[in-house]
């Protein structure tokens, strides 16, 4: 039998709050990637021309 190691119980606030948290972090990140790409894309356009 195999043994579960002890989780304490997750109310639903906290569960929430988690998502909410992880939610920010995942469209701060998008959001950096997208701002870095375009400037990346504006500086290979400008040594382009």
């Amino acid at each position: 039998m195999a043994h579960r190691p002890a989780t304490p119980p997750v109310t639903e606030d906290a569960f929430l709050a988690d998502r909410q948290a992880f939610w920010n972090s995942f469209t701060s990140f998008t959001t950096g990637s997208v701002i870095a790409i375009a400037v990346l894309l504006i500086l290979m356009a400008l040594f382009l021309l």
